[in-house]
């Protein structure tokens, strides 16, 4: 009975006990379940609170753009956007600026017409002005930022080959050049705005790149940066000249060796916003008719030119490609001249203003209307002359319109006809252009290298118009000659040869919004181009090379000799490298003796010369200093100055007390064959000593508890409270007469001379460890014959400045801008000699490849074991070299 109800009852508690188990467990987990809901709703909270906290403080206005610019522009697309910003702003400043640069050309021709009429007052009249804005535009410039002198295309070429320009494309350097550039051209001088405004446009993508980055970080992007300056170069061209298919080609060719594709569409559609913007505002506020061309022509579309013609077309070809190699050498015979008289310069660097005022009254002299410029229509602005020389009258014929006796009358005198008077033109323009290119201010080349073509095309039309009155005839029929198509030629082909470019054609054509003329203006281009090309670089070339800015020319000759010149023939064999296991004074008389070389190869071993690596020189200096600086030396001689402050018995023999305090490192008692930690260097803050000393030596005594270091730092407290001066504690106690604190100086302890000799050479014989560095496992490397063509075609895509030259792992050489531009110098001047002590004639015979022929399957055995064993004959070599 009483077994049945123990079991019923244990049955029963059993189950209530399961029952009340499960219920709970079910109350359990769903409390669980809400506490941890809760716990991840307050961290998700406090994530975000912290998030908050830690991002730059917005306003409510910028929080509202931010908003309006997710929900809105950025789901429309954010590169149409941004690329249509640009258009529009760059088209919107580029007006501002021609409105201001007319307004200041019309003031000097008021000056010298209305303003008096006594010729030495004119003549100061129109000097004046041209010296002012001059001057004021060198000293803004200096003062504001340097970087907006000259043109702008050379170093924009040279950005976008991947080099970092300091302070190039800030707001600074932006607002120094607009400024400049406008006072600049408003003072007539024979400049151009079309280089500059290529810099203004790159300026402002930077600058939007940068604001749209704080609504959405994707324009951080490096590659991103680089392709919205490629559209920006474009942007620059389109709103000089109002053409944009031709800007982009003009961009492309100045400013990129190699164009990606999926840039062009970017450079059309922001070329195109900005050419319509600009062209828009002329109809809006300068009273224009339509949306047309610039210098808009009426040529005869059904007869432009004689088939006859094209030999005089190409004789304008290849007269312009001599004139734009010698203009580019002229120029750059001026800039050396300048150098090269050291005091001179150093003269004129003392004082700034003297040169570009001794050059504007060269330059207003020579152009003064009752001067020589009475001889090259003075008095009309660039707009103005551009118009004239691409009219449709004969300027030669003898029964003119009173319009086209206007136009005459601006190119005659009563003393010469149109022939001298365009002579001279192109004579004093071509001289006054290369000494306003020298000027420390932003100034451009293309617009009056474009307007001495216009001139010269000009002659040689009037020219064929008085030998050939009535035309050329063929096949019956008689085609009257255009002279104004003559001058289309020469302008295409002079600014061409120049610039070393095609596009200037279909620039061409967009500014006179005429295509009747295309194959003489194609022709005459690439006839110029050949020649120029053949003679000197181009002018952003040349510019390049004279502020020795480190860009990397094209490969002029097409021949097979730049085919047949490999890495080996360029190469530096004697490679200046470190090691594993050299010595910090390995390192040290390394550094020391190439001071230059900002990067060095890590190989194995100097017998071996396996590459492991590139080390930065910054990283080397590094360690350098880690292992023998001034806070290293410091630190030992700290830890030798307590070494030494030793008691005069020895703690040998001391004998130890067992009432002694001695700090506890932790609760548990620590092993007697561990050895005690360091004590920290003692750097002492004031005269007075501690009652209390810590005593280093383990002893079986040492049961201080944590209690009693509490009270042991409290009775030290108390001591030094003590110990305190009186009157300090009645200075503090005075705040009404502020005094100053009186701290005493901090005690550096160094090591004597023959110490620290002794210590930095001991330091300097112990091995360098790479590993605290960093190395860069995967430097670029080549092989011995890889050609240079596509060592060219390397580095211009990759924007390297240095390769190794490896054979097998080994280092063999190395080869950097400076031995690769020396070697295409070489070519282009036929002074190249190629070495052949490397290879044999069996291998020169065979095409230059950069993969092992063991690779092949139809190679014999024989040639493979012969080509092994002379690459180990030539790893040998370079071995005993090095």
């Amino acid at each position: 009975m009483s077994d049945g109800t123990e079991k019923a009852a244990l049955g029963y508690e059993h189950t209530l006990m399961f029952g009340q188990y499960r219920e709970d467990l079910g109350e359990y987990a769903k409390l669980e379940a809400y506490r941890l809901k809760t716990l991840e709703k307050r961290r998700r909270k406090e994530e975000k609170r912290r998030q908050k906290e830690l991002k730059p403080y917005r306003n409510a206005i910028h929080r509202k753009l931010v908003g309006i610019w997710q929900n809105t522009f950025a789901r429309l697309g954010e590169d149409w956007l941004f690329l249509a910003f640009l258009g529009v702003i760059s088209s919107l400043l580029s007006f501002s600026m021609d409105y201001a640069i007319s307004m200041c050309q019309k003031s000097r021709i008021w000056l010298y017409r209305d303003l008096t009429a006594h010729p030495f007052l004119q003549y100061l009249a129109w000097v004046a002005l041209p010296m002012c804005l001059i001057l004021f535009s060198a000293g803004f410039v200096h003062i504001t930022a340097p970087q907006a002198i000259g043109s702008g295309i050379p170093e924009m070429k040279t950005i976008l080959r991947g080099v970092v320009l300091k302070e190039y494309l800030s707001l600074r350097t932006l607002i120094s050049k607009v400024i400049g550039l406008t006072c600049t051209l408003g003072s007539g001088m024979p400049l151009g705005k079309e280089g500059p405004f290529v810099h203004i446009s790159s300026i402002l993508a930077t600058i939007l790149s940068k604001l749209v980055s704080s609504f959405k970080g994707i324009h951080e992007n490096e590659s991103r940066a680089n392709e919205m300056l490629a559209a920006a170069c474009a942007v620059g061209v389109a709103c000089s000249f109002a053409a944009p298919i031709g800007g982009v080609l003009f961009s492309i060719e100045v400013t990129s060796v190699y164009f990606a594709v999926r840039n062009y569409w970017r450079g059309f559609f922001a070329a195109c916003c900005g050419a319509m913007v600009w062209r828009l505002l002329g109809v809006w506020f300068k009273n224009e008719e339509t949306l047309t061309a610039i210098f808009r022509t009426n040529f005869h579309i059904d007869f432009p030119f004689d088939p006859q013609e094209l030999i005089v077309f190409a004789g304008i070809g290849a007269v312009c490609g001599l004139a734009g190699a010698f203009f580019v050498w002229f120029h750059r015979q001026i800039v050396h001249f300048n150098r090269k008289h050291k005091r001179l310069n150093k003269f004129l660097q003392k004082n700034r203003f003297i040169y570009p005022a001794v050059i504007t009254l060269i330059i207003s002299t020579l152009t003064f209307p009752l001067g020589l410029g009475q001889f090259m229509a003075a008095e009309l602005t660039t707009h103005e002359s551009m118009n004239e020389l691409f009219s449709n009258v004969t300027w030669s014929n003898h029964y003119l319109e009173v319009d086209e006796a206007i136009i005459v009358s601006h190119w005659t005198t009563k003393y010469t006809n149109i022939f001298v008077n365009l002579v001279v033109f192109i004579i004093i323009t071509f001289i006054t252009t290369s000494l306003a290119a020298t000027l420390p201010v932003p100034s451009g080349l293309f617009i009056p290298v474009f307007k001495m073509g216009a001139a010269f095309g000009r002659l040689v039309g009037e020219c064929m118009a008085s030998w050939f009155p009535d035309g050329i005839t063929l096949g019956g029929s008689v085609n009257r000659i255009i002279p104004g198509g003559y001058a289309v030629v020469g302008a295409a082909a002079l600014s061409g040869s120049v610039t070393h470019t095609i596009s200037t054609s279909v620039i061409v054509f967009e500014l006179t919004g005429q295509m009747s003329h295309i194959l003489p203006v194609i022709l005459a281009v690439l006839i110029a181009n050949g020649i120029s090309q053949a003679l000197q670089p181009s002018i952003y070339d040349s510019i390049i090379q004279i502020k020795k800015l480190p860009y990397l020319p094209p490969i002029v000759s097409t021949s097979s000799e730049a085919h047949n010149v490999f890495v080996a023939d360029i190469m530096v064999r004697d490679v200046v490298s470190v090691w594993r296991g050299c010595t910090f004074k390995d390192l040290k008389k390394i550094l020391k003796l190439k001071k230059r070389l900002q990067f060095f190869p890590l190989v194995e071993s100097l017998e071996s010369m396996i590459l492991l690596g590139s080390i930065q020189r910054i990283e080397l200096l590094r360690l350098l200093e880690l292992q023998v600086g001034r806070d290293r030396r410091l630190q030992e001689a700290a830890k030798r100055a307590q070494l030494s402050e030793s008691p005069k018995t020895p703690r040998a023999e001391k004998k130890l007390s067992r009432f002694e305090v001695v700090p506890v490192v932790s609760s548990t008692r620590p092993s007697p064959k561990c050895s005690p930690p360091p004590s920290p260097v003692a750097t002492p803050k004031s005269s007075k000593k501690s009652f209390f000393r810590y005593s280093p030596v383990n002893s079986p005594y040492n049961t201080i508890t944590s209690l009693d270091a509490r009270l042991k730092q409290a009775f030290e407290s108390v001591f030094k409270k003590a110990l305190t001066d009186p009157f300090e504690k009645f200075e503090s106690s005075v705040p009404s007469t502020p005094t100053v604190k009186r701290s005493q100086p901090k005690i550096l302890i160094d090591m004597s001379p023959e110490e620290q000799l002794a210590w930095e050479e001991d330091q300097l014989n112990s091995l360098v460890d790479f590993s605290k560095c960093h190395v860069d496992p995967a430097p670029f490397q080549l092989v011995e014959r890889t050609t240079l063509i596509k060592v060219h075609s390397l580095f211009s895509m990759l924007g390297l400045n240095y390769a190794y030259v490896t054979a097998i792992g080994r280092l063999v050489g190395v080869v950097a801008l400076k031995e690769l531009r020396k070697a295409i110098e070489n070519i282009s001047s036929g002074l190249f000699i190629q070495s052949s002590s490397h290879m044999s004639p069996n291998e020169k015979s065979e095409p230059p490849s950069e993969t092992q022929s063991e690779c092949e399957d139809n190679v014999d055995l024989g040639k493979v074991s012969v080509k092994r064993q002379r690459i180990h004959e030539d790893t040998v070599d370079a071995a005993s070299n090095v």
